[in-house]
């Protein structure tokens, strides 16, 4: 039997955070994976690094997390882009509520400036005609998540851990794990697994909700800012069946990528051709000169959503050293970082540096 002190299962974003910040603390990692390294969710994310300010522990834990992701923005294999976020109001009414929005941020020790309609067109020229002006954080960033999981993982290697590639964790026994091969590995373990997490953890409610993203062809200085409606929490909150927002970002490259939707509690990846048309119509609504660009592939993906919309981060209820970090919905990219903080100070007793209560699993359970 192998022994560590910490098993990480899922070597998605938030497995690899977690497995390269334990080996940073000290411990002994194993880091199970069945298939590519950032290779499920976190290969199919936009990679936007994003404050959202609707939730006041969802925007505790993205704070804690951003000023991590600093440390990534010299990292080639981060691909990192300080493109800033500016946020679109549509109408009146939501432009209205940008002070309060901006004052939020800003308290929170972040950087939004209130934009008015001239100002709006300064930024992206290219918006459509009678939008009401907007919000700039112009701090904010984009990176390549994918890359940046093995970067982590990597890291990790060389600190010692011990990669199982292409092995699955098919039993959690008391203090152990059994591989899909017979291998036992014994010592504490954190689940991370996204969307999968009830395969291993049944009782933690988790529903998928898929998403569809769009990558344009080569338009350098098109596009300068990752670009968002306002209203785009309230459709990733929204918990109809189905909802989309407009949603594009410059890529390093010159292409612009696409989005956004959400389906509801659909497990296949194939391409919704109904909902993809939506998502464009959406974006053509905002930036009409999408229309007329071409396309190169599109994607879906499944979020991991809790039944709040808050990550599951710590000790499971009445599971002997078993740990989970899952269900970051939309912002696990933004929050890998600060989950993995979070998580090992919780692991090794030390008191972390923002409450971890909203995000603990005993909250579904109790």
């Amino acid at each position: 039997m192998n022994g560590y002190d910490l098993i990480v299962v899922g070597a998605g974003i938030v497995g690899a955070s977690c497995a390269d910040e334990a080996t940073a603390a000290g411990l002994r990692v194993a880091i199970v994976e069945p298939g590519p390294i950032g290779g499920g969710a976190t290969a199919c994310a936009m990679g936007h690094l994003v404050a959202m300010d609707d939730d006041p522990a969802e925007l505790a834990l993205a704070r804690y997390s951003l000023q991590h992701w600093e440390g990534f923005a010299e990292l080639p294999e981060a691909e990192f882009s300080r493109c800033g976020t500016l946020w679109i109001a549509r109408s009146e009414a939501e432009a209205a509520g940008i002070a309060i929005r901006v004052e939020r941020l800003n308290t929170s020790g972040g950087e939004a400036h209130a934009v008015d309609a001239r100002a709006l067109y300064d930024l992206e020229p290219a918006l459509a005609p009678g939008l009401c002006g907007g919000m700039l954080v112009p701090r904010e960033a984009v990176i390549y998540p994918p890359r940046v999981a093995l970067h982590l993982v990597r890291r990790a290697q060389q600190r010692g851990a011990q990669l199982y590639l292409g092995r699955s964790a098919c039993r959690l026994g008391r203090a152990t794990v059994t591989l899909d091969d017979g291998t036992v590995l014994s010592g504490p373990t954190l689940v991370a697994t996204g969307c999968a997490l009830p395969d291993l953890l049944p009782q933690l409610p988790m529903r998928p909700r898929k998403g569809h993203l769009l990558i344009t062809e080569r338009y350098p200085g098109l596009l300068r800012h990752q670009v968002l409606e306002l209203g785009y929490a309230e459709s990733a909150h929204s918990r109809e069946g189905s909802s989309v927002a407009f949603n594009v970002q410059p890529r390093p490259t010159g292409q612009i990528l696409i989005g956004s939707s959400r389906e509801s509690d659909v497990f296949d990846s194939a391409i919704s051709p109904a909902m993809l048309r939506r998502m464009l119509e959406r974006a053509f609504q905002f930036m009409p000169m999408l229309r007329e660009l071409q396309s190169v592939r599109a994607w879906t993906g499944l979020r991991p959503a809790t039944p709040d919309g808050r990550p599951y981060l710590g000790a499971v209820p009445d599971h002997a050293d078993v740990w989970v970090a899952a269900g970051h919905e939309g912002l696990g990219v933004t929050t890998a970082l600060g989950s993995a903080r979070l998580l090992v100070d919780l692991l090794m007793g030390r008191a972390p540096a923002i409450d971890p209560s909203p995000y603990a699993p005993a909250r579904v359970l109790a």
